[in-house]
């Protein structure tokens, strides 16, 4: 089977080969791993009875390994769908005695079969850390809504990737084209669109782990640009070798039920939406070491250069080394705006969770933060807003910051300092409009007068409050 590039994108012809083997079953859990993958050795899973393949994740490759920063080693994975309420069960060569089932929010209880078996109960589908001893090498258990609308092989338009192991190395979508990766499919490639109308879909793996630290062909694991009405769906993600997903001066992205598991390479970013606007993130997992979402206006070259409406909602987010949300560095946009950030699960940070850093007179503005629990191991920060000049830009002067809305943010676990900073770069660079509601830090709420507080100089109109009104 042969796709070629479009002509007029100036790139080189792709060939895919594709061996079709049997379709999983309508109901079914999982397609058998390729020949060639090596599966984990540290968990067995098997949902309502069936056995779920359990795939590995590299940790912190060379020269990172061993940094302050390395939290133990590789870790697993496994996806399953699910028609309704499941029982899945676990049996690790660990002692699974003092489990912790991340995030805490979902109330999920399991049964302890005895010191290396548990059995928990799903009655949704749920992205889950199962954490034996924290960050180290626990397992993600992704299980997700049944599979719709999935291709045949030969369909028009179609590249199709059926279970195993391929290596095309770069793949490039057009206009009015799909890639469809089959459960069981691993795909050793990083990707390029550009276009309308493109989907990337499935329950496989699209796998960077073969490069080395910013050294795969295309530069990002799913690269889009100058595109129209994309849409990301189902698959993992896993050893991105650079920045995952990055849609640059596009318009109407959605990026869906995406699961990336990272963490081998630094500059490793989840998702950073660039000069672009209505970008949806929902109902994903991110594991990265650089920041998990990171929104940038790194340029002007398209016709609307802003970075606006940009939803990210329903998503669970670990960062083991740089921000959750990074928004503002690289960034020579006029604005960045309408930025949602809504019901989200924070398992696991270490840097600022919340970094909004403006420069090169960027007006970063109207953003609202709601609805998110946050589990803190101790943390020194939590949330600064401060315009800024740094080594990333151009135009050494800062930017603006007001219109920002935290509401319904709460950070549960260890105490910790998790300051709150708030401080303008000049009178004209400045922080205004800023309400804090309902933010509560392990147990006590925000107000101008808690510890974590630190409003600056250049602020204005600075609001706490304990409750809605």
């Amino acid at each position: 089977m042969r796709y070629k590039a479009l002509d007029d994108l100036g790139l080189p012809t792709i060939v895919v080969w594709v061996v079709v083997s049997t379709l999983i079953p309508k109901q079914g859990w999982c397609a058998a791993a390729g020949v060639g993958e090596i599966l984990s050795e540290d968990y067995e899973v098997r949902a309502a009875g069936q056995k779920v393949d359990v795939y590995t994740a590299r940790v912190l490759d060379p020269p990172f390994a061993g940094k302050q920063w390395d939290y133990g080693g590789a870790y697993s994975f496994a996806n399953f769908d699910m028609p309704g309420r499941v029982e899945v069960r676990i049996v690790s060569k660990r002692s699974l005695r003092n489990v912790v089932i991340r995030p805490r929010s979902y109330g999920i209880k399991p049964t302890l079969e005895d010191d290396n078996t548990l059995i928990l109960t799903l009655e949704k589908p749920r992205k889950l850390s199962i954490e034996p001893d924290g960050r180290k090498a626990p397992l993600l258990l992704f299980a997700n809504p049944l599979e719709t609308d999935v291709p045949k092989p030969g369909d028009e338009g179609i590249v199709y990737f059926s279970p195993g192991v391929h290596k095309p190395e770069k793949i490039i979508l057009g206009s009015d084209q799909t890639l469809y990766l089959a459960a069981g499919a691993v795909v050793k490639a990083e990707v390029l669109a550009r276009g309308s109308n493109i989907r990337i879909h499935g329950r496989g793996i699209l796998d960077g782990s073969d490069w080395q630290w910013r050294t795969g062909p295309v530069g990002n694991l799913i690269a889009i640009r100058n595109s129209t009405n994309v849409e990301i769906s189902g698959i993992t993600l896993r050893g991105s070798s650079h920045w995952t997903i990055v849609p640059k001066n596009c318009r109407r992205v959605t990026i869906r039920n995406v699961k990336i598991c990272n963490s081998r390479v630094q500059n490793d970013d989840g998702i950073n939406p660039c000069n672009s606007q209505d970008v949806l993130i929902t109902d994903c997992f991110i594991r990265s070491d650089d920041d998990c979402v990171a929104l940038k206006g790194l340029d002007f070259s398209g016709r609307n250069s802003n970075v606006e409406r940009i939803t990210v909602e329903n998503s669970t987010l670990w960062c083991d080394r740089a921000r959750i949300f990074l928004l503002g560095h690289e960034s020579r946009a006029k604005f960045m705006r309408d930025i949602t950030l809504r019901n989200l699960d924070i398992i696991h940070f270490t840097m600022t969770p919340f970094l909004l850093e403006p420069g090169e007179d960027m007006r970063l503005q109207d953003v609202t933060i709601e609805n998110i629990r946050i589990h803190g191991e101790g943390q020194k920060q939590f949330i600064r807003l401060r315009p800024v000049v740094n080594q990333y830009m151009r135009k050494k002067v800062p930017g603006f910051i007001s219109n920002i809305r935290f509401k319904n943010v709460t950070v549960e676990g260890q105490s910790g300092d998790y300051l709150v900073q708030l401080q303008g770069a000049d009178a004209e660079h400045n922080v205004r409009n800023v309400t804090f509601e309902n933010v509560s830090i392990i147990g006590s709420g925000l107000t101008e007068e808690s510890k974590p507080a630190r409003i600056g100089k250049q602020t204005q109109n600075v609001r706490f409050r304990a409750e809605s009104q």
